[in-house]
């Protein structure tokens, strides 16, 4: 699987780069795009997609860079009919639209998080929000000091699952002022300080009890592998939009099925 790495010369895109040199995933780093790169590097780069010469033989866009690189993207992936990973965060109303609108022509895998414990998380969130109606729901999340968007789109993720399964409910992103909480909100709570790579917990309480349901990222390193499974899960896809759910449920399907041949 050859992947073209946008974003490349960015934390997240050497941490892929890594990987891809190791061959995780059967992946192999084709080339990347990045304008901010400063020719320190040994990998082919190239500064906008309107310099890259050709795509032959790319199976894979990942892209790690900015969500205002959005629009570019997506007409290049559109163009060269090209599977497109979006491992970005903080995108727009109209960005989302537009990735949506994309999909009718490509697969797009979109996560705000590409860990499959958050994925898990998620599901047990909705779970215990299901099962307990009464509780109240709070969530917080950390990250490092450097992280612009806030709240992260893992716990927005969080709170718009949790409110599948509640539909009155809504999310509250940092509270402040006065007035009482009301029992339909889902307050979220953002920490921003030193190298946190990723905290998201998720309290779940009434009057007698709390569920503390918590995912803490060691390191950076596994988005990177999140990334690359997600590359290796949309290749050969029929467009679409895809996140980690539609991964998992592939992997039981895949599970049945070697479990029926025996």
């Amino acid at each position: 699987m050859n992947v073209l790495l946008n974003g490349i010369c960015g934390f997240m895109g050497r941490e892929v780069a890594k990987l891809c040199e190791a061959g995780y995933r059967g992946a192999n780093l084709a080339f990347g795009v990045d304008p901010s790169c400063d020719g320190n590097t040994k990998d082919i780069v190239y500064p906008s997609f309107n310099d890259v010469i050709s795509v032959e033989g790319v199976d894979c866009i990942v892209d790690f860079s900015h969500h205002t690189v959005t629009p570019a993207l997506l007409d290049f992936a559109k163009e060269k009919k090209l599977p497109l990973v979006l491992a970005t965060t903080g995108h727009t109303d109209d960005e989302k639209a537009m990735i949506s609108d994309a999909a009718a022509q490509i697969p797009i895998f979109y996560s705000g998080n590409m860990s499959l414990g958050i994925a898990l998380l998620i599901e047990l969130a909705k779970t215990a929000a299901a099962a307990m109606p009464e509780a109240e729901i709070e969530i917080i999340e950390k990250h490092h000091n450097r992280k612009v968007d806030a709240p992260s789109g893992t716990a927005l993720m969080l709170a718009n699952a949790i409110c599948e399964v509640r539909p009155d409910s809504y999310a509250n992103c940092g509270r402040s002022g006065q007035g009482k909480r009301t029992a339909e909100e889902i307050g979220i709570h953002s920490i921003r300080m030193g190298n946190i790579v990723g905290e998201h917990e998720v309290i779940i309480g009434t009057n007698n009890q709390t569920i503390t349901l918590k995912h803490e990222a060691h390191n950076r390193a596994l988005f990177a592998e999140g990334a690359l499974a997600a590359a290796a899960f949309i290749v050969g896809q029929i467009p679409g939009l895809y996140d980690m759910n539609s991964m998992i449920s592939g992997m039981k399907q895949s599970d049945d099925v070697v479990i029926s041949a025996d």
